[in-house]
């Protein structure tokens, strides 16, 4: 079969591969993918990987490299193994992509997402998104409703994380709200804010495409670029006695994003790590102590959000297939994929790769 593997820094090719062969294990199902995502995770590995990829065997999954891409996608359930009970041949599926022990400190308390030997399916597991075929874990695989569609399923991974940094923020109904930078995640989490309640949006995005994106995407938010206006002074003449923002969403991963949304949170407000910064950053510590705020980091997304999530979309709350701006084929996926959306002047969100 044809999978999309990457091999090194800069180096994905669409190799021939055996397919999954041989009995299923009892709590195997085999997937037929059929929408995947890039991912900026993906983005890293190509540019400077690798990172998360494993050169040497992955402490808990055993893969290593090559490695079949992709984490965020959408497939059918082919077959399975005997004891999987939650989906049957035919099913459409949303793959939550983290495997981790159940029964370690943990995967006892269901915070599966934080084991110290997790692996992800399209980043440390012998099997990806971008692929024919794949063998997943029986809890990895998550059934769609028809309100769901494939690309839209697809999207839930991705989803996953911005909603968890509205959560961790704590936006609800009437909340003020910065979120800086508008990628495919600044993009989801503005969409996810709205979703929450929050009734004041300044988005903050110097990329013309995306702050068109933006406006689109949620018409009353108020967007600027943050080269041409003082965030933190935006911020207080469109709050209450302009004090502030009561959450800003860090959706960039750079230490000016994370610094600019200290100075536009309110006082006991919350400032939130969404993006992965990539580097140590300085920051003015004595700010955030001035200001008694509350910085929450985040890290992927609690593995039992899935239902909740298709269920926002099934009702049309949380609309994640407005930002995907092309599909691609496998042979593409380098030229019209990755480095497109490493062009800084791009006007591409999301990019999906149809997998089969």
């Amino acid at each position: 079969m044809r999978a999309v593997r990457f091999h090194d820094k800069r180096d994905i090719r669409v190799d021939d591969v055996p397919a999954p062969q041989g009995r299923l294990k009892e709590t195997d199902v085999l997937i037929r993918p059929i929408l995947c995502g890039i991912c900026g995770t993906d983005l890293h590995e190509y540019v400077a990987g690798p990172i998360v990829t494993a050169t040497e065997p992955h402490l808990y999954t055993g893969a290593k490299l090559p490695q079949i891409l992709g984490h965020e996608f959408s497939a059918e359930v082919l077959d399975i193994g005997s004891a999987v009970s939650n989906v049957k041949a035919g099913d459409r599926v949303s793959i939550q992509p983290l495997v981790s022990p159940r029964d370690d400190y943990y995967g006892r308390r269901g915070l599966y997402h934080l084991s110290e030997k997790m692996g992800c399916i399209g980043l440390s597991w012998d099997w990806g998104g971008m692929a024919e075929r794949a063998v997943v874990n029986s809890y990895n695989v998550f059934k769609v409703s028809d309100g769901v569609s494939d690309v839209q399923a697809a999207m839930i991974e991705p989803a996953a994380v911005a909603l968890y940094g509205v959560d961790r923020g704590g936006v609800q109904a009437g909340s003020t709200v910065l979120v800086s930078g508008v990628g495919p995640i600044g993009a989801l989490t503005l969409l996810a804010a709205r979703a929450a309640g929050a009734s004041v949006i300044i988005v903050s995005e110097p990329n013309p495409h995306r702050r068109d994106l933006a406006q689109r995407l949620v018409p009353d938010a108020l967007v600027v670029d943050p080269r041409a206006v003082d965030v933190a002074e935006f911020v207080k003449d469109h709050t209450e006695e302009g004090v502030g923002v009561d959450v800003a969403l860090e959706c960039v991963g750079l230490e000016a994003s994370l610094n600019a949304c200290a100075k536009a949170v309110r006082r006991r407000g919350s400032v939130v790590q969404v993006g992965l910064h990539m580097r140590p950053a300085s920051v003015d510590a004595m700010l955030w102590a001035l200001k008694d705020i509350t910085v929450e980091a985040t890290w992927c997304y609690p593995t039992t959000v899935w239902p909740r999530i298709a269920g926002m979309i099934a009702a049309g709350l949380y609309p994640v297939e407005k930002i995907v701006t092309a599909t691609i084929d496998p042979d593409d996926v380098v030229a019209k994929g990755f480095e497109t959306l490493l062009d800084p002047s791009g006007a591409n969100m999301k990019i999906l790769v149809r997998a089969s």
